[in-house]
């Protein structure tokens, strides 16, 4: 089978990006106290209250689910809930750890676009049969969504309006949160204006392993900085974290690196819009791209190196997910589409 360099199963496919591998050896120096008692982690902790106020807590973390796992958990008493969309990655791709790990219940709302409905939060909290049901204190959703989708600054002000009314706390999943502030051309602190916990991801931006919890609001996560230790969150080393976060965050490199994967989907997009018997499921708007392709295109497109997902859309058999990333290539997605025009018109 031939070999690519370049994929598009997902963007956490790609490597670390150069500066933060520099980042990370600036970082291997001497000796430093550990536990983020660090110079590195300071100045980390001092650029993300430039970047999302004075009150802004910090707390590195190994991957997504962890972050995820330690915002809810601190975010919800035992017997609390969080409203979430059925198609979320807290529902559906982390083996339940937010409530095997964190002991809390996840309430899946439905959705067409992987965007949270706000108006769902009121019939939700109607529901509420005390003590027999989980008790809803909080909302979280993804930005971008799993379905690529993106949520608007109103849509945010919206959820975030409607369950501060509620006495709900807000919990965004940003795993791809860079990618959706260059989808709006935006900011990370307008795009989570109000929202009081983020999972800032970085792995998927570029980073070699770390992820970020963002306290906007303390009041909403009591106890966050013992919970991480207690969900082995912790780093003993963490500058090596903070390191590469800085790295991405310092500046105005996650802007960079989110703005090439978005453009190369919508490069992607616009040219299989282009082959006969292809068609779009969803709109790209960020760095997703959802394309239908007629039955076996597919498996046979994967025959030629490439790596990607299929999508169970019941509605249109032949899906598949297209991801790209901070190092998606003009070349590579021009190769994918060339294989793809190629097989739909007879070639093998």
């Amino acid at each position: 089978m031939p070999t690519k360099s370049i994929h598009f199963g997902s963007d956490n496919y790609a490597g670390a990006h150069p500066a933060v591998i520099d980042a990370i050896v600036r970082a291997n120096s001497g000796h430093v106290p550990g536990y983020g008692d660090d110079p590195i982690t300071a100045e980390l902790a001092a650029r993300m209250r430039e970047i999302f106020g004075p009150e802004t807590e910090i707390y590195p973390v190994f991957n997504g689910t962890g972050a995820n796992v330690v915002s809810l958990q601190a975010m919800l008493p035992r017997w609390g809930a969080a409203l979430i969309t059925a198609s979320a990655h807290v529902n559906t791709d982390e083996n339940a750890a937010p409530e095997r790990v964190a002991g809390i219940k996840l309430l899946p709302q439905r959705s067409s676009d992987g965007r949270f409905d706000p108006a769902q939060i009121a019939p939700a909290l109607a529901d509420v049969m005390v003590p027999h049901s989980a008790e809803p204190l909080a909302v979280s959703f993804s930005n971008s969504t799993e379905f690529g989708t993106v949520h608007s600054l109103e849509q945010v002000a919206e959820i975030t309006s409607t369950a501060h009314r509620h006495g709900l706390f807000v919990h965004c999943d940003g795993s791809r949160l860079a990618n959706a502030a260059v989808a709006l051309g935006t900011d990370l602190a307008t795009i989570t204006a109000d929202v009081d916990v983020i999972s800032l991801g970085a792995t998927k931006l570029g980073a070699l392993g770390a992820e970020m919890i963002v306290v906007r609001n303390p009041e909403a996560a009591p106890g966050i900085d013992r919970l991480r230790k207690i969900d082995l969150q912790l780093a003993s080393k963490q500058r090596f974290l903070s390191a590469q976060l800085l790295a991405l965050y310092g500046g105005e490199l996650w802007r960079e690196l989110a703005g090439n994967a978005n453009a190369q989907a919508a490069r992607l997009a616009a040219a299989l819009r282009e082959v006969p018997g292809v068609s779009l499921y969803a709109e790209t708007e960020a760095n997703a791209v959802f394309a239908t392709l007629p039955a076996g295109v597919a498996d046979a497109v994967r025959e030629r190196g490439w790596r990607f997902y299929d999508w169970p859309a019941e509605d249109a058999p032949g899906t598949v997910r297209l991801m790209t990333a901070w190092d998606t290539t003009d070349a590579a997605v021009d190769d994918l589409v060339a294989d793809i025009a190629e097989i739909v018109g007879g070639g093998c």
